[in-house]
């Protein structure tokens, strides 16, 4: 039997079997020689052997409680942070094979945290060596492109080519810093600087910042929600977070449209939502708008580069919330953002 691999097990079963065996052939050895008051002997023999069992169980269970509780402050040790502890399993039986198993799940762990950390590494090497190769040239076409402006005032046709090839350079532009973002947030390289800021005061610089290009496209933005409200969030972060959305509705929606922006606070969490009245999203796109680089087949945004939508969603999820969108063909979007208020205990 597997449980007598132990040889604690072993010497428990033995030594619980001699005192019944001791005990019983007292007892005979009274009853056969007529003993006086043998009856009493008897019982006293049962107590003892009962006594001497409970004995021996007792230095059992106290030895196994040791190591169990050395084994869980092991685990909890590594759990705070320590990793190089490991469960002592020199003995046999299947408690040792059990902290031998834990010792290999945490050996595997480490290996894997070790090659997070090296591949974390080397994708901040090279986001960096990227930024670097792709920044400068870009910062050069784009003074280029400001002389050959600067000298073709009598030329329409290089006029009109360095037009177009600057707002080339500036969607390129856009690619990289969006991609550069997006790979910095999973890459885990960006912490969060995060302060209790005020919604509608996000809401009122993101209403700021597109006000031009929303009066020069007759449409009107408009700010739904109380003063008061608001919660733990890296500023930069989620100005650029809600920006994208109000871009993407001032991207689908015509002259006359509002985009609405409306904020609550609903138990102990704060919904941030960005609706329009827009063409909407056909259903068949709804499962992939966050998908990066992702396109409709029935976009009729030629620049855009299918990027916002899924920095939204890393910038809201590296702030633990989470992204709604909700949509109607022809009918309009609605996109909700959820952040959890922290409760005092």
């Amino acid at each position: 039997m597997k449980i007598f691999v132990n040889r604690k097990i072993k010497r428990l079963f033995c030594g619980i079997l001699l005192c019944v065996l001791f005990f019983t052939f007292i007892a005979v050895l009274l009853m056969e020689f007529e003993v006086r008051n043998a009856a009493v002997y008897t019982i006293v023999c049962f107590l003892l052997m009962s006594a001497a069992i409970l004995v021996i169980c007792y230095k059992y269970f106290r030895e196994q409680h040791k190591i169990m509780e050395h084994a869980i402050l092991q685990i909890t040790e590594y759990i705070s942070g320590n990793k190089d502890v490991t469960i002592e399993c020199n003995d046999e039986g299947e408690l040792y094979r059990l902290f031998h198993e834990v010792n290999s799940l945490v050996a595997i762990l480490n290996a894997h945290a070790e090659n997070e950390k090296n591949a974390k590494k080397f994708l901040k090497n090279t986001i960096s060596d990227i930024s670097h190769q792709l920044k400068t040239p870009l910062a050069a076409l784009t003074i280029y492109m400001g002389l050959i402006q600067d000298e073709a005032e009598e030329l329409p046709t290089i006029q009109e080519f360095s037009r177009l090839s600057e707002q080339e350079l500036d969607r390129i532009e856009d690619l990289v810093q969006n991609l550069l973002k997006i790979t910095k947030l999973d890459a885990g390289m960006i912490v969060l600087e995060k302060s209790l800021e005020n919604v509608s005061e996000i809401a009122e610089s993101v209403k700021k910042h597109f006000l031009f290009r929303a009066s020069q496209e007759g449409k009107e933005i408009c700010l739904s929600g109380s003063g008061e409200t608001a919660f733990l969030c890296d500023r930069r972060w989620m100005i650029e977070a809600v920006s994208n959305l109000v871009k993407n509705a001032l991207d689908h929606t015509r002259e006359g449209d509002c985009i609405r922006m409306e904020w609550r606070v609903s138990a102990s969490i704060v919904q941030i939502t960005i609706k329009d009245n827009g063409s909407g999203i056909y259903p068949e796109d709804l499962h992939h708008i966050f998908k990066r680089f992702y396109r409709s087949r029935y976009s009729k945004d030629t620049q855009g580069i299918g990027l916002g939508l899924p920095l939204t969603k890393a910038i809201v999820e590296a702030h633990s919330g989470t992204i709604e969108v909700d949509s109607a063909l022809g009918r309009g979007t609605s996109f909700t953002m959820n952040f959890l208020i922290p409760t005092k205990l």
